[in-house]
C-alpha cells in the first residue's frame, strides 16, 4: 500500500516549476531563455526527485519521469537531451551502479520521446494529457524491466504488484494534472495576449478615425469657401469674411494635429526646477486676452513663499495649464472669474484652478482625460488627456469636483523641492 506522505516532498518540487512557469511563458519569443528556463526548473525537479526516492520491495522508486517528460515536450529536443545527460551524470556522481546498464535501459524511452515530442505541440489537450500520462508510465516501466532484465532481477518487478500499480497511477495522475495545467496556463495567457492585441488594434483605428474625421471637417469647410472665394461676382466683404474662416479652419486643424502629436510625445523633455509663483503669473498674463473675448476676469493669487519649486519641463507644465484654462474659459458662456491660487505645504505645492461655468456630472468627471470624450462639441478630448498625462508623468495628482450650474475646480498637488 503506498501512501501520498511518501511522495510529499516529490509532489512538491514537481508542481514547483508551475509556479514559475507564467515568467516563463513571458520568454517564449526568445526560444533560448525560454528553453534554458525550462531546462533549470525541470531539472531541479529531476534532481530532487532522485535524491529523496522511496524504497518499494527492494526498488528504489521516484518520480523522476515526470519532470523528464514535462521538460521534454515542452522544451524540445534540445532539452530533453540535456535533462537526460543531467539524469545520467547525476547517478553517476551519487554513486548508482551499473550505470552503463542503466544508459542501455533508458535508450528506448529516449526514441520514444524524440517520436512525441515533434508531435506534440499539434495535439489537442486531451491527446496531450494521455500522451504525458503514456510517456510516464512507458518511461518507469520500460526502464525498469530492461534494467532488471539486464542485471537478472526481473523477479523483483512481480513482487507486491498491486502496490506497483497504484504507484503508477499516483505517477500517471500527476503527470495527467500538470499536462492539464500547463495547458490551461498556456490557453490563459494566449487569450490575454489576444485581448492586448485586439485592444491596440481597436485604439489605432479608433485613432485612425478620429485624427480623419476631425481634419476632414475642417478641410471640407475650407474647400467650400475657397470656391466660394473664386465667384466674380462676390464683393470684397465677403471675400474678407470667406478668407477669415479658412484660416480659422486651418488653425482648428492645426490644434487637433498638434494634439494628436502631443498624445503621442507626452513626456516631460527637459527637466529643471520650475517657480509655481512665475509659472501662475505667466499664465494669468496668456490667458488674460482670450478670457477678455469671453468676458471673464481672471484672478491670480500666488504664494507668499516665493521659493515654491517643483521638478519637471515647464514648457509642457505650461501646455497643461494653458490646455485646463482654456477649458475652464470656454465653460463660461456668459462670463464669469477664473482664479488661480498656489498653497504650500511642507512637502507639496498645491495649484488649484476654479472656474464659474457650467460644470460637470459625475459621468464627465469620471470620464474626463480618457480618449475622444470631450465635453465641448468641437472637443476632441486629446488636449485633456495630454494635460493630464503630462502632470502624472511630473508626479502631480488631479483632484477634480465640479456641479452643474456651479462650476469647476481642479486642485493639482506636486511634490516640492
Amino acid at each position: 500500500m503506498i501512501y501520498f506522505k511518501d511522495y510529499l516532498l516529490n509532489l512538491f518540487f514537481i508542481f514547483s516549476p508551475l509556479v514559475l512557469y507564467p515568467y516563463i511563458y513571458k520568454t517564449k519569443k526568445k526560444p533560448l531563455l525560454y528553453r534554458f528556463l525550462i531546462y533549470t526548473l525541470f531539472a531541479c525537479a529531476l534532481i530532487v526527485t532522485m535524491s529523496f526516492p522511496t524504497h518499494l520491495d527492494g526498488l528504489l522508486f521516484d518520480f523522476r519521469s515526470i519532470p523528464l517528460t514535462l521538460g521534454s515536450l515542452y522544451g524540445g529536443i534540445p532539452v530533453s537531451i540535456i535533462l537526460y545527460i543531467t539524469l545520467m551524470l547525476y547517478r553517476l556522481i551519487t554513486g548508482n551502479p551499473n550505470n552503463l546498464i542503466y544508459i542501455v535501459s533508458l535508450a528506448p524511452s529516449f526514441v520514444i520521446l524524440l517520436y512525441y515530442i515533434k508531435r506534440y505541440p499539434t495535439f489537442k489537450l486531451r491527446q496531450k494529457v494521455l500522451s504525458a500520462v503514456l510517456l510516464c508510465t512507458l518511461i518507469k516501466l520500460i526502464t525498469f524491466a530492461t534494467y532488471l532484465a539486464l542485471t537478472n532481477h526481473l523477479e523483483l518487478l512481480w513482487i507486491e504488484p498491486i502496490t506497483k500499480i497504484e504507484t503508477y497511477l499516483l505517477q500517471a495522475l500527476i503527470a495527467g494534472l500538470c499536462v492539464y495545467l500547463i495547458e490551461f496556463l498556456n490557453t490563459y495567457f494566449y487569450m490575454q495576449e489576444e485581448v492586448v492585441n485586439s485592444e491596440k488594434i481597436k485604439i489605432v483605428s479608433d485613432m485612425a478615425a478620429s485624427v480623419a474625421h476631425e481634419i476632414r471637417n475642417p478641410l471640407t469647410t475650407v474647400r467650400g469657401f475657397i470656391q466660394l472665394l473664386g465667384s466674380a461676382e462676390l464683393d470684397q466683404e465677403k471675400k474678407q469674411f470667406y478668407q477669415k474662416l479658412c484660416l480659422e479652419e486651418l488653425d482648428r486643424a492645426q490644434v487637433i494635429i498638434t494634439d494628436y502629436l502631443a498624445l503621442a510625445k507626452p513626456d516631460p523633455e527637459v527637466i529643471e526646477r520650475i517657480n509655481v509663483n512665475d509659472e501662475v503669473r505667466y499664465l494669468s498674463n496668456v490667458l488674460l486676452t482670450y478670457a477678455n473675448y469671453y468676458n471673464i476676469q481672471i484672478d491670480g493669487i500666488v504664494s507668499e513663499d516665493e521659493s515654491l519649486y517643483i521638478v519637471g519641463d515647464k514648457y509642457k507644465f505650461r501646455q497643461a495649464f494653458i490646455n485646463i484654462g482654456k477649458n475652464a474659459i470656454e465653460a463660461m458662456f456668459n462670463g464669469g472669474l477664473l482664479a488661480f491660487s498656489v498653497k504650500s505645504q511642507e512637502s507639496h505645492v498645491t495649484i488649484t484652478v476654479k472656474d464659474s461655468g457650467v460644470g460637470m456630472t459625475e459621468e464627465q468627471v469620471r470620464r474626463l482625460g480618457t480618449p475622444y470624450y470631450s465635453t465641448k462639441e468641437k472637443g476632441t478630448g486629446l488636449g485633456t488627456m495630454v494635460s493630464f498625462g503630462i502632470i502624472k508623468k511630473m508626479n502631480g495628482k488631479i483632484e477634480l469636483k465640479s456641479e452643474l450650474g456651479k462650476g469647476t475646480e481642479y486642485k493639482i498637488v506636486f511634490p516640492r523641492v
